[in-house]
């Protein structure tokens, strides 16, 4: 007879493996669907393709029209989707799980408005002469690149800062992250105030978030940071699931739990700078989509990073496959559409989710 323990971790075990199949299969469920999606976005836009001639042309190569339109606009603006979406993703779980906060996210902590501010602060105030010979790399496109870079973290040494002197408060964080977002709104706004009409344009263009202004060149920008910070919180997973449970259960298993959460804010930071930097602020990827893996299945910390990286470029990808195709011909910014599409959404989840911390 098999003593009542014994029963117990045999019915634990396979609660387990029924989860972990569960999870597989959202996995494997999540990457079919952003292929369908990706070939569905090459394939359907402002000028539908024929079936024939793009296939011979992503196969074969070629010149002319067609071959710009898919190699050059759409294939870059799919691929900067689903980094950017994986990306932002990727950085809301990670900071809604070390603060144990579920409105935690690049957005709600301010280094989306730091962004905005920094991109409006090189359009308004500076120009191509006002750029040292050896910063000349910066002209044009990489000027609010890299001011918006260089705000965003500005904005994360001040919320550690604040963070560090308070113990690591998780509120402390998200508090001073919303603290900064309106001091930088405020800023942006002042900075319109002050442009001329074709510096408004700019500003306003920039705020507008866009995967398909990126070239080859600032993806794989993009695709660099990502793959190293996401192999990052892969491989550091299991400490952080330990991170999850507690700080004084992480300290005693000798996981250093103000490290881990430096560690974690940094480098979820930097990838949402870089990504806002190239594309512009998309809002509600970050902060919703962990919310829906986490309504669809439970899991621990690496499971939950890699399934909501792979729904947050799911859902950026469709998203900006409506905002260019819904109102033929004109072309909407994703960043509008995700913030209409996801304001609603999260109500929903406040509404009938459940408690996760």
């Amino acid at each position: 007879m098999e003593s009542s323990a014994q029963m117990q971790k045999k019915e634990l075990l396979k609660a387990e493996k029924k989860r972990n199949i569960k999870i597989y299969i959202l996995t494997a469920v999540l990457v079919v669907m952003i292929i369908t999606a990706s070939f569905y976005s090459i394939f359907f836009g402002a000028v539908k393709l024929e079936l024939n001639q793009t296939l011979n042309v992503l196969f074969n190569g070629g010149g002319g029209s067609l071959y710009n339109i898919i190699w050059n606009i759409r294939i870059p603006s799919v691929l900067t989707a689903l980094a950017a979406g994986m990306g932002l993703a990727l950085a809301g779980a990670v900071m809604q799980s070390i603060l144990k906060n579920p409105l935690a996210s690049p957005f709600t902590l301010g280094i989306s408005h730091a962004a905005a501010f920094g991109a409006a602060f090189s359009i308004v105030l500076f120009n191509a002469a006002d750029i040292p010979p050896y910063f000349s790399f910066l002209e044009g496109f990489y000027l609010p690149s890299f001011f918006a870079f260089l705000f965003s973290q500005m904005t994360v040494v001040v919320v550690l800062f604040i963070s560090h002197s308070r113990s690591a408060a998780a509120e402390t964080i998200v508090l001073a992250g919303i603290a900064l977002s309106s001091l930088f709104t405020a800023g942006t706004t002042a900075l319109q105030f002050f442009a001329d009409d074709q510096e408004l344009a700019s500003v306003i263009y920039w705020t507008f978030g866009d995967p398909g202004r990126t070239s080859w060149e600032q993806l794989y920008i993009i695709l660099f940071f990502l793959i190293i910070i996401f192999l990052y919180f892969i491989y550091k997973g299991w400490n952080y699931s330990i991170l999850n449970v507690g700080d004084e259960v992480a300290n005693s298993l000798g996981v250093d739990s103000k490290k881990m959460r430096l560690y974690a804010m940094t480098a979820a930071s930097i990838l949402t700078s870089v990504i806002i930097s190239f594309v512009g602020i998309i809002g509600f990827i970050g902060l919703v989509t962990p919310h829906i893996i986490r309504k669809i299945t439970e899991g621990n910390q690496r499971q939950l990073f890699i399934n909501s990286a792979l729904a947050g470029g799911l859902l950026l990808i469709i998203s900006d496959n409506l905002a260019r195709t819904a109102f033929k011909p004109v072309v909407l910014p994703v960043g509008v559409l995700t913030a209409f599409l996801g304001a609603p959404l999260f109500i929903y989840l406040i509404l009938k989710g459940r408690r996760y911390w």
